[in-house]
């Protein structure tokens, strides 16, 4: 007996409705008519239909002609086959129906970036889904007239281009389609969205399509953001089942404070969900392959992708354009906020986050990014070099018509040495560096290896994969400069490496081509097999829901918050000039020593006009005089920071000496930072191993946060000396997972432990400042709390945030052997003068309460607090 046939060959059974060939042409013309009315995902899907349907059928007939001659007599195995046949049948059939359909909606599509790249990138997304299961509709959207608007998209549609390896004929048909499915229409009310979203659904229903999601892209400043954002979630939302992206590109903010509250109210129509926020330079080629490369040769970056093996990382990208045309925006951002904390914290963070075990978990991505992101230490003054360029303020005057004496202090270029606080990189220096006007434009990541080998024979007959002598290092070369594309490269003397074989390729040997000091032929050089521009991949991702390629909320306030403070610090501060180009020679050069950054070359300033030399700091000896009755010591800021680390060490010296240890209790803010930095550089003979270091007073706010005084203690002194960890002592402000709560007792606790460790109560050395107010430690005028009476330790009240503190009080300070107070900086001149003149009065100005009982005062000022 047979089984029964599918789609049996002809030659055994005749079709069940027998046409003529005239009949089966006309019924085909007729097939094709309709065909081409559709729309051209439908006529891909058809087309796509129409050839699985035939493939099946043929794959089918062969099975089916094999099962008979295998089961004519097993009738029941026969009916399982064809159960099982019909199923793989409906499940191919299936996977070719469509998925759903994507509007994309281009807000600020008449724009410069939309002109330049998203058109483009759009377009690509349409070559690499058309047929795979999505229809798609694009709508630019602008506050441009509709007729302007429509010829601006019809000639930017015209303009865009296929893949070189794509055949002309086929790309302009893509092209066509693209352009049919594109249309531009004028959004600016809430009633405009409404009828959008309405002409979405007429446009489902009509074509009976499922809606899959609608994506929004803002290309449109910030401050547009919250008047589209309320449309699109009162009038535009996709419905249930249904996915929504909107897009945004940067700025993000202007500081922690102005992000928070552009993130605060972006989310109260949003979902974390639903955001994208680009960073063009996460889908750089090179920058996107940071973390696979990481993933891929996990087995030979393990032991050397860490502080015992890399020297530095530098993080650069260079410009030679300068600002011109966009000085409004410069002025408002500067180099700083305009590429290092996004684009070169982004990939900072890509080089030394923690490597997940599966990097195509987003969520693990992101989670690891974060804790990259905590980790940063703190930035000080001293962590920035800064440069502009000489026709800056010149285009600054023009551009804004400012008067001619207007100078801008905005900073075209920027060094930034930063430091990660954690077991893997730390002392390890991370160079981040950016300009306009400078001798070329390239960008990369170079990660240079410690290099601790000894080579006997003579350097030219050292051999490139073979010699440990040769520099080490792997570089992701972000693009143009001399090698013109991305590539990476890896030191032939390190080690193989595996990339994907179809997305990268070798790179051709270029004899002439140096890089970073080595020929091309001493690196093992990859290139993309095609080269992408970075929105194309970023809008794929988006469609694709890739988060781990976009900025979340959490990771961009934890951006800022490492930012904010340096920014801050140095919005007064005036840039070194350049000329910009080749001319700038060696004028940008800098270098590092510890924490500090500054520029190779001293650039001397004219301090007075007429002939003759400009005196300098080292012209003027240290200045020894009186101020309210105790020894004054004045000189410049760097003398005087040598001559107080110098007093503190033969202090400390003599202490040791005569009772075996040295307890000195430090003050924080940022007038110590130097002092710090000078002691943990230039005093190798101090005896930190007989050395109990104390808090004067502390912030409330736990040790790891930026603002803690403990935390700056540790970024620029504790981890750079040898101090027995059982020898430094915080404040224990943040006890039980509350912080300086009285009923804790973390006042008493460290009056107790003070009580237990140093004799007598009474500090070797203690180390003050004076606030503009008159404040010394966190005991501030109006308020009685440690001014007197029998407590060690207090808690106080700052009028500035945060307001809660721990504090030495005044009697336990007056009982140390000697006390220091550090006045810097011109702001303290007015609290200088008006301090020399009171009496003892610590109510109204607390530091006039501080002198030591038995002990000796010294004041150490700069010039510019005494002087003026």
């Amino acid at each position: 007996m047979k089984g029964p046939q599918l789609f049996p060959p002809v030659v055994y059974q005749k079709p069940p409705c027998p046409w003529s060939a005239r009949t089966r042409w006309v019924h085909a013309r007729a097939g094709q008519a309709r065909l081409q009315e559709c729309s051209p995902e439908t006529k891909t899907g058809t087309l796509i239909l129409i050839q699985t349907l035939w493939l099946a059928r043929s794959a089918l007939t062969a099975l089916g002609m094999l099962a008979q001659l295998y089961f004519k007599r097993l009738p029941g195995w026969w009916k399982m086959l064809v159960v099982a046949m019909c199923m793989a049948l409906l499940a191919c059939l299936q996977a070719q129906e469509l998925q759903g359909h994507v509007s994309i909606i281009l807000l600020g599509a008449t724009g410069d970036l939309a002109k330049k790249y998203l058109w483009q990138g759009l377009f690509q997304l349409y070559l690499d889904e058309v047929g795979k299961g999505y229809s798609f509709s694009f709508h630019g959207a602008a506050l441009t007239s509709t007729k302007q608007g429509q010829e601006f998209i019809a000639k930017v549609l015209e303009s865009l281009s296929c893949p070189e390896d794509m055949a002309p004929g086929r790309c302009a048909e893509l092209r066509g389609q693209f352009q049919q499915l594109s249309q531009y229409r004028h959004l600016r009310t809430s009633e405009d969205y409404m009828a959008l979203s309405k002409d979405i659904e007429a446009q489902l229903q009509h074509k009976g399509l499922q809606e899959a999601g609608r994506i929004f892209y803002f290309s449109v400043p910030p401050f547009a953001y919250a008047d589209i954002a309320r449309n699109i979630n009162s009038s535009c939302r996709p419905g249930p089942g249904a996915w929504l992206r909107v897009v945004l590109e940067k700025p993000f903010g202007h500081d922690r404070l102005s992000a928070q509250q552009l993130a605060t109210e972006l989310g109260s129509f949003f979902q974390e969900k639903e955001m994208y926020r680009v960073d063009h330079y996460l889908g750089k080629q090179a920058v996107a392959q940071i973390l696979p490369f990481r993933d891929q040769n996990r087995k030979a970056l393990d032991g050397l992708w860490n502080r015992h093996h890399v020297e530095r990382v530098e993080i650069i990208m260079k410009e030679t354009v300068d600002a011109e045309g966009r000085t409004s925006f410069y002025e408002e951002y500067g180099v700083i906020r305009d590429v290092l904390q996004n684009h070169l914290t982004e990939v900072l963070t890509l080089v030394a986050m923690e490597l997940p075990h599966n990097i195509s978990s987003s969520e693990a991505v992101l989670r690891h990014k974060l804790q990259a992101f905590r980790a940063l230490r703190g930035l000080q003054k001293g962590s920035a070099v800064l440069g502009q360029y000489q026709a800056y303020s010149e285009q600054v005057r023009r551009e804004q018509r400012k008067p001619d004496s207007f100078r801008s202090l905005t900073p075209t270029f920027a060094g930034i040495l930063v430091h990660m606080d954690n077991l893997r990189w730390e002392g390890v220096p991370f160079l981040l560096m950016s300009g306009k006007a400078l001798d070329e434009r390239v960008g990369y990541v170079r990660i240079l290896f410690r290099n601790q080998a000894y080579c006997a024979q003579n350097e030219k007959r050292w051999v490139a994969d073979q010699s440990q002598c040769l520099p080490r290092q792997i570089v992701f070369y972000i693009g143009h400069g001399e090698l013109g594309s991305p590539a990476v490269l890896v030191s032939r003397n390190l080690f193989r490496p595996s990339l994907p074989s179809k997305s990268w390729k070798e790179v051709e040997g270029r004899p002439r081509l140096h890089l970073f000091g080595r020929p091309l032929s001493d690196y093992y050089a990859y290139s993309p097999v095609r080269e992408q521009d970075a929105y194309s991949v970023l809008i794929s991702h988006i469609f694709h829901g890739r988060k781990d390629s976009f900025i979340t909320t959490e990771n961009l306030l934890a951006s800022w918050v490492f930012w904010t403070p340096l920014l801050d610090s140095l919005a007064h501060e005036v840039p070194r000039l350049y000329p910009g180009g080749a001319e700038n020679g060696h004028l940008l050069d800098f270098e590092f020593s510890g924490t500090q950054l500054r520029f190779s070359q001293q650039q001397l300033e004219q301090l007075v006009p007429g002939p003759g030399s400009a005196p300098k700091p080292s012209d003027f000896q240290v200045l020894q005089a009186k101020y309210r009755e105790s020894p004054l010591i004045s000189a410049w800021p760097e003398e005087l920071i040598a001559k107080l680390a110098e007093d503190i060490e033969a202090t400390a010296v003599r202490a040791v000496q005569r009772f075996g240890e040295f307890h000195l209790a430090l003050s924080g803010g940022s007038s110590p930072v130097p002092l710090f930095e000078q002691l943990a550089t230039r005093h190798y003979g101090f005896p930190w191993a007989h050395t109990h270091l104390w808090l004067v007073d502390e912030r409330c706010v736990p040790l790891r946060d930026p603002e803690s005084n403990f935390q700056g203690l540790q970024a620029h002194l504790l981890q750079h000396v040898r101090v027995p960890h059982y020898n430094v002592h915080p404040m224990p402000v943040h006890l039980h997972q509350r912080l300086c709560a009285e009923e804790d007792r973390g006042a008493q606790m460290y009056a107790s432990e003070i009580s237990a460790l140093v004799t007598n109560s009474s500090f070797d050395l203690v180390l003050l400042g004076m606030g503009m107010d008159g404040h010394t430690a966190s005991l501030f005028p109006q308020s009685p709390a440690g001014l007197e009476g029998t407590q060690l330790v207090v808690l106080t009240r700052s009028p500035s945030k945060p307001h809660e503190r721990m504090s030495l009080s005044l009697p336990l300070i007056n009982r140390a052997h000697k006390v220091a107070v550090l006045v810097m900086g011109r702001m303290k001149r007015e609290i200088t003068m008006l301090v020399s003149r009171v009496g003892h009065e610590p109510k109204k100005w607390p530091i006039s309460g501080v002198l030591p009982s038995s002990g000796q005062l010294v004041w150490y000022m700069d010039y510019e607090a005494f002087l003026g």
